[in-house]
């Protein structure tokens, strides 16, 4: 069959309170390209983990890293009201979708899968902002 690699961006999960609040999205991913070690897997990643993958791949390839969906800052000033804010549900899907875009981009680039980052941000449970850069080889 032909080299496949799908992912998904889905259900998202508003989780905590006041300051600690946040949404996370479920990232799905299934492939039989070779340089995956696993072939289908779930994680879940906030925005935050999409802006450090964006950074790594930035600071360690030379491709042309597309951009994330905007920060949304103007959402997140004191006075904006809980309807309009962050956690806004249009907001969180026009998010959801910005985020799919952009990891669908990245991942389908041939460069990008040889970066340990991708491998980490799509299969390891929690990323691990620690981990050693450099490439993976198909096995």
């Amino acid at each position: 069959p032909a080299n496949c690699l799908e992912i998904d961006v889905v259900n998202p999960k508003t989780h905590g309170f006041g300051r600690q609040r946040y949404t996370d999205y479920e990232v799905r991913m299934k492939t039989n390209l070779p340089i995956f070690r696993t072939k289908d897997s779930t994680v879940r990643r906030r925005y935050s983990d999409f802006d450090w993958l964006r950074q790594e791949l930035e600071r360690e390839t030379k491709i042309l890293v597309p951009p994330l969906p905007d920060k949304a800052l103007s959402r997140q000033l004191p006075w904006v009201g809980e309807k309009d804010g962050l956690f806004n549900d249009d907001f969180i899907e026009e998010r959801r979708k910005g985020l799919e875009i952009f990891i669908n981009k990245v991942a389908g680039h041939p460069l990008a899968q040889n970066e340990k980052s991708l491998h980490e941000f799509l299969q390891a449970p929690e990323v691990d902002h620690n981990y050693i850069p450099g490439k993976v080889r198909a096995r």
